[in-house]
């Protein structure tokens, strides 16, 4: 009878159970000529034809070891912290290529450190190291299986999230780590009712001092997402004050400051990304949220070297794309295209690594490329992933091609605070517009004035823009309805 089982996502047959010692020679020897051109050999290892048959020893206790057990739990971790992981866990799998274990410790910090440093050359490192965890042992690998769901959120495949995540789950339903990735999974995916029941179990389980600021940042993200902007406020700073090292507090307060740029606080903003910063200086999205807020303090040339900072350090597409809009709404014309043109060299660098950035491209093309072009990518990406940010890009690249009406019902999904919760000032500042297009003035005059009010700073061009609709509009009168 075949005992063996297909992973999702490949056509790979993994056996169910750990094979008999007699097979495990035969099945060394197939990974040593599998992995020879894969992960091993694109490390420069070489993995040595005989192996003694005893474990090696766990590593002892101390930094790496707390390294190991945040990586596992997906709790941030400080990028030279990472590294040395890494090299350990080469090093590991180089001498015991059967160690599914270490194959998967591997796969997860690969998928955290390109996270961490936005290089997306980590995720098909990941990918083989977590594929051949679960060739090695595919029954009850819940590491492996957390592995694949984290890399599929890195590369914003949501339906690959929540069928791993799903997996994981079920091998071991009280396991805390089990929810995060399905929560942010079922949140990309638009599915926001199983979110918050996924967060309610996870509250429900006991977890340890160490684990509990990481359910504490998932619960404030969930709380983020439904609007509840203080709950999401107190829990972030309870996590940033309990956390356990600098480098997973910076991360706390990195999201303080993003949720305090939401509200319309920059010197707020700046105080936590600055003070993430300086704990760990590899905390990319501070340093962009520093950007961000000098912005709207005004301080621009500073801005501009935030910006730069991060692009040199860690470039990401996303950051690449604020800092061309923020060179565009200062006049430097020739800044801006040389900025927009690493956005696209930069996307296609992901997309070669299995990155789904069909959100970000699409509302690019929408603003400064095709319109249409991002219609079809965003058409393709609501179908798989329905979540509030793709109706709102979808809706926006509608109105810039043309289509008004079809466009206000995806402005209109995108801010529906009865399905997501969500309040932000760029869907409210897009349907402001689409309803202006629409002829309908009292509608577009209240979303627009929505959008100053969550956050006056929100788009460098945007806000301006909001702005000047309004003067275009004028003031309401007096006896004007005002329609949902």
């Amino acid at each position: 009878m075949d005992n063996r089982v297909r992973v999702p996502g490949t056509s790979a047959l993994l056996p169910a159970e750990p094979p008999p010692r007699r097979a495990r020679r035969w099945l060394r020897r197939l990974l040593v000529a599998a992995l020879a051109g894969g992960v091993v050999a694109g490390l420069g290892l070489m993995l040595p034809e005989e192996t003694p048959h005893q474990a090696l020893p766990p590593p002892a206790a101390g930094p790496q070891a707390r390294t190991l057990t945040a990586v596992a739990s997906g709790v941030p971790t400080a990028l030279p912290q990472l590294t040395a992981l890494v090299r350990q866990q080469e090093r590991r799998v180089r001498a015991r290529p059967l160690d599914a274990p270490a194959w998967a410790v591997l796969g997860n910090a690969y998928v955290q450190r390109g996270r961490r440093t936005a290089d997306p050359a980590d995720y098909p490192r990941a990918e083989q190291a977590l594929r051949t965890s679960l060739r090695v042992r595919a029954a009850g690998n819940t590491e492996a299986l957390d592995g694949m769901a984290a890399l599929a959120l890195a590369r914003r495949d949501f339906p690959a999230a929540r069928l791993y995540g799903e997996q994981a789950l079920k091998a071991a339903p009280d396991r805390w780590t089990a929810y995060p990735p399905l929560i942010e999974a079922y949140t990309g995916l638009g599915d926001y009712k199983a979110a918050r029941v996924s967060l309610d179990k996870l509250l429900e389980l006991r977890t340890g001092p160490a684990d509990r600021p990481a359910v504490m940042a998932r619960a404030s993200a969930v709380y983020q997402d439904r609007g509840w902007r203080e709950d999401a406020v107190a829990q972030l700073t309870d996590a940033a004050a309990a956390a356990g090292t600098p480098a997973e507090r910076a991360a706390y307060l990195t999201g303080l400051g993003q949720l305090a740029w939401e509200r319309g606080d920059p010197q707020d903003a700046l105080r936590h990304f600055e003070a993430a910063v300086g704990l760990d200086p590899d905390q990319r999205e501070a340093r962009a949220g520093q950007g961000r807020a000098l912005v709207a303090l005004g301080r621009v040339e500073q801005a501009f070297a935030a910006y730069r900072a991060a692009l040199d350090r860690h470039p990401s597409p996303q950051d690449a794309f604020e800092l061309g809009e923020l060179y565009e709404a200062h006049g430097m014309g020739a800044s801006a295209a040389a900025q927009y043109e690493q956005v696209k060299a930069l996307e296609r660098r992901e997309a070669a690594a299995g990155v789904d950035d069909a959100l970000l491209i699409g509302r690019f093309e929408a603003d400064h490329g095709d319109p249409r072009e991002a219609v079809v990518r965003l058409r393709a990406e609501w179908r798989r992933q329905p979540a509030a940010e793709v109706a709102d890009a979808l809706g926006w690249a509608l109105h810039r091609s043309g289509a008004d009406q079809e466009a206000l019902a995806f402005a209109t999904a995108a801010t529906d605070t009865s399905r997501a919760g969500v309040r932000d000032a760029l869907y409210a500042f897009h349907r402001g517009l689409i309803e202006q297009a629409l002829d309908r003035p009292a509608p577009a005059r209240r979303h627009l004035q929505e959008a100053l009010r969550l956050n006056p700073y929100f788009s460098p061009l945007g806000a301006p823009a909001a702005r000047a609709a309004l003067g275009v509009l004028g003031e309401q009168p007096p006896d004007e309805a005002v329609p949902r």
